[in-house]
């Protein structure tokens, strides 16, 4: 079975966890971007594929359930959920430009490459700064809930970024 289908399976709903495997895949992929050659160009899109897809749903789950739920349950905890809102909107834009890219975009692996710091930035400061805060202040029954709201989320979430049709209209004109 593969990775992915197994995280999907895992028997916790706690919501940090479910996070967290999240990520562990999301930097799995990004590891193996960093590794493959100049001329692998179609493991690199690939490679992308896949990222575009996990960044796009983990992106609408923590969205639309845990910033929300987490916001209006700890409220202290406002300002880091709006910074990531705003982290989530940077590599949004990211994810758009490049599913519009080929591998062989002169800017492919350079956009991918600011991604992958971005995205690696925001998941540090999530695990190692908001999570423990959100543990301690919710708890194991409410990350539980919120967790099984999330596994409900993922169900309906996207698999690729939506582009309005004006942002795409510039994202053309940077790529061309």
């Amino acid at each position: 079975m593969a990775t992915t289908t197994q995280s999907r399976t895992s028997t916790s709903t706690d919501a940090i966890v479910l996070l967290k495997d999240d990520h562990k895949q999301i930097k799995k992929l990004f590891a193996d971007f960093q590794k493959a050659g100049d001329g692998a160009q179609k493991s690199k899109q690939r490679l992308v594929d896949k990222m575009i897809e996990l960044l796009t749903v983990h992106t609408y789950i923590e969205n639309e359930v845990m910033y929300p739920r987490v916001r209006a349950l700890l409220p202290d905890l406002e300002d880091d959920v709006l910074e990531s809102y705003e982290e989530h909107h940077v590599a949004d834009v990211l994810v758009m430009e490049l599913s519009a890219m080929k591998a062989t975009d002169e800017r492919f692996t350079a956009k991918t490459t600011v991604l992958i710091e971005s995205v690696t930035h925001h998941i540090d400061e999530e695990e190692k700064d908001w999570f423990p805060q959100v543990r301690e202040g919710l708890g194991r029954k409410t990350l539980q809930e919120i967790g099984q709201e999330m596994q409900a989320a993922r169900k309906k979430a996207p698999r690729r970024p939506s582009q309005p049709s004006a942002l795409k209209k510039t994202i053309d004109a940077v790529i061309a």
